[in-house]
């Protein structure tokens, strides 16, 4: 730089505060205090800008600032959601879905009553039943919930089961009032649970994971074509599941019950609070 010592860039007189380190500083060795501290107070100055606006990028990209993340952001989200549709724990719903309607087609094949297409309709419904089993541990234990797996799970749980019920019913093989009972029992605790959202989830109970393996194994006695024994013993089994079905049934309601009362004395707290 012109009109700047040779000293300037670090030699000895810089590094002792004489005059070059003076001259550098933009101050004379003998000007007073007051007009070194403007100057100091200048270069403060004019580094706030450029301060400000490192800050203000920080805070932009920061996660924890509470700003509103970038549009492109939201798009890349909604991308990943979208592609997490299509995982394990789904495409065992989605096959038990299509699975129904060829349920159906295996069970009333040439009458209903043979017992090799009775056969074959039974490994259909025993393939819904053995992935009904893995597919929500799979979605827990892999963090593969979907808003399409919690709607569409239950809807292939009851499809498949429904099937099988009216189609047994409908063959003269199971009396109607079992599919009546069986399924208004489903039907009703589905609506409850949506009637009690608000306040919170019903969880899954062990009565409720007994009901539905022993309405797995019952129905899936009917739809094969036994004799002797064991066509008496499926009847006994079949009562075990209705017993059960009205009981858990009979419990979610006290639990939905309850689970209403605590979040209106909730709300009410809340709101006292929230007045006083």
């Amino acid at each position: 730089m012109t009109g700047v010592p040779a000293s300037a860039a670090g030699g000895p007189s810089a590094a002792k505060g004489g005059p070059a380190g003076a001259a550098v500083s933009g101050v004379a060795p003998d000007a007073p205090s007051d007009a070194v501290s403007g100057t100091a107070a200048e270069v403060r100055a004019s580094a706030l800008p450029e301060v400000g606006i490192v800050a203000g990028a920080a805070s932009e990209t920061d996660g924890d600032s509470g700003a509103k993340p970038a549009r492109g952001g939201k798009i890349a989200a909604a991308a990943v959601n979208q592609a997490s549709v299509w995982n394990i724990a789904n495409l065992l719903t989605m096959l038990r879905l299509v699975l129904v309607p060829g349920f159906v087609a295996l069970m009333l094949a040439d009458g209903g009553h043979d017992p090799a297409w009775r056969s074959f309709a039974w490994a259909a419904f025993a393939i819904a039943m053995i992935t009904d089993l893995f597919d929500g541990h799979l979605a827990r234990a892999y963090d593969l919930v979907t808003d399409f797996g919690k709607i569409a799970d239950p809807i292939a749980d009851k499809a498949i089961m429904g099937a099988a019920l009216i189609c047994l019913s409908g063959l003269g093989d199971l009396p109607w009032w079992v599919t009546i009972v069986i399924l208004g029992r489903e039907l009703g605790i589905t609506l409850l649970r949506f009637l009690v959202i608000r306040y919170g989830v019903i969880p899954a109970s062990r009565g409720g994971k007994l009901k539905t393996l022993s309405q797995g194994i019952a129905v899936g006695m009917y739809i094969l074509a036994l004799t002797g024994w064991l066509a008496t013993a499926r009847f006994w089994v079949m009562a075990v599941a209705v017993v059960l079905t009205v009981v858990t049934g009979l419990d979610y309601v006290r639990q939905a019950i309850v689970l209403r009362r605590q979040g209106i004395a909730e709300r009410k707290a809340a709101l006292e609070e929230t007045e006083a």
